[in-house]
């Protein structure tokens, strides 16, 4: 399995990103995508997560009502929108597959809930 993930780049504040993660390599077609975030000096965390049919969305409070995730279940491919970005979403984004995604919705933010990871994409937001 294979999680491209692009899109990362430097931005200034207020400005906008959009992250693409396509996956390979999956033989099931219901698994849940998401994004995860660390910034440096910092602990990992959930950014967003969307389930196999685009619903069961679910997102970070820091992030709600900035970024979106969506999904494209043809091209395999999840993306993140990042929208009135600060210098504190500076981060390495990665993408993370879910192959078999629980109806616990407490479970999705945890990184142990993931089977596979991307190997990061960069963004840096300046002040």
């Amino acid at each position: 399995v294979q999680l491209q993930a692009s899109g990362g780049g430097l931005v200034q504040a207020g400005g906008s990103l959009r992250l693409s993660c396509q996956a390979s390599g999956l033989t099931s077609r219901t698994y849940a995508m998401g994004w995860f975030r660390q910034g440096r000096g910092k602990e990992r965390e959930f950014v967003a997560r969307i389930g196999w049919n685009g619903g069961g969305t679910s997102y970070a409070d820091s992030v709600k009502g900035r970024f979106t995730i969506s999904r494209d279940k043809v091209r395999s491919t999840v993306y993140l929108q990042l929208n009135s970005l600060n210098p504190e979403d500076t981060a390495i984004y990665y993408c993370v597959v879910d192959v078999e995604p629980r109806s616990i919705t407490s479970s999705w933010s945890s990184q142990s809930g993931y089977d596979y990871w991307g190997q990061g994409t960069l963004v840096t937001v300046s002040s």
